[in-house]
């Protein structure tokens, strides 16, 4: 029976309870399982309490000298794996039942690249300071997997995806993107590009990290100007709706317009966003902003229109 090796990035995060709760479901995958967890600079405390993986069974535990970022670490964990299997989780996922590794074996004839998806608490949380990452994330991200079966290359994401080793290793992630954000998205494009298939499965991780509404936007900040690079050197993700929305505005001349007219409220957006009762809509004005400044200075690609005016 083909192997799965569990690839876990610790960065800040007791893992314990994750790790714990794999073992106890590995009999399940019906071959054997390892368990992978690098750890990526984490602070002395986490790394203390996740030092007690080393004596666990089936475990592999390691701390890096420094951080090497969230690409990085993953391409080290692949190459690290001896089974045919990968199976990528972040730290701050739980598991919602004991099905997990049942599941991904009976499905994993289906393709060579499965994702499970991800969940959220259904009770909002009762720091107003968690609400929005909470709030995206049941309306953004926890989708069932008929939907993300719609678009299953972009909609695939790292956590909580089954992959083939070889598949896995043979594109690997774009380390160049040492900000936060897109990852995914370039390797969901990549596996479109080459013609692997991409089965969504209702298999979900529940996503236990929720961060302040301060460090939610900072991070999605750094997502639009990931997007906004990947655009510029590579030309791609003009299939996402904001890049192709920034696009199509720049191509008859309103992206100057566009600018000037968002600038007044993005101070109001965000406090509106740090607030208890966020908008979502408030948050996509604010990426498009962001990414029409990000575009602003850049050369046209084809089919875009020449600079902006300032």
């Amino acid at each position: 029976m083909p192997g799965l090796s569990v690839l876990i990035p610790v960065f800040n995060r007791d893992v314990t309870v994750l790790v714990s709760d794999l073992l106890v479901q590995a009999a399940d995958w019906g071959g054997p399982v390892e368990i992978l967890c690098f750890d990526d600079g984490s602070a002395p405390e986490f790394r203390e309490l996740n030092a007690l993986l080393r004596a666990w069974p089936a475990v592999c535990y390691q701390e890096l000298p420094q951080n090497v970022g969230r690409a990085a670490i993953r391409n080290r964990l692949a190459a690290a794996a001896r089974h045919e299997w990968l199976l990528l989780l972040d730290n701050d996922s739980l598991l919602p039942d004991d099905q997990l590794l049942a599941r991904y074996a009976a499905a994993r004839a289906l393709a060579p690249v499965l994702v499970g998806g991800t969940i959220y608490e259904f009770a909002p949380p009762a720091d107003p300071a968690l609400y929005l990452r909470w709030h995206y994330g049941q309306e953004r991200e926890s989708r069932p997997a008929a939907v993300r079966q719609l678009e299953p290359h972009a909609q695939l994401t790292l956590n909580n995806l089954l992959i083939q080793a070889v598949v896995f290793r043979k594109f690997g992630l774009d380390e160049g993107l040492t900000r936060y954000g897109h990852e995914d998205t370039k390797f969901g494009w990549r596996l479109q590009e080459a013609g692997i298939a991409v089965r969504h499965l209702n298999n979900p991780v529940l996503h236990d990290g929720l961060e302040p509404a301060q460090v939610f936007l900072r991070k999605t900040h750094e997502a639009v100007r990931n997007l906004a690079l990947l655009y510029r050197t590579q030309g791609l993700g003009t299939t996402t709706r904001l890049l192709s929305t920034a696009l199509r505005m720049r191509r008859i001349g309103l992206g100057w317009a566009a600018r000037l007219a968002l600038a007044p409220w993005v101070d109001t957006w965000r406090r509106n966003l740090l607030a208890g009762q966020p908008s979502l809509r408030q948050l996509d004005l604010l990426k498009l902003y962001w990414l029409l400044q990000e575009l602003h200075e850049e050369p046209a690609q084809p089919g875009v229109s020449g600079p902006e005016r300032p």
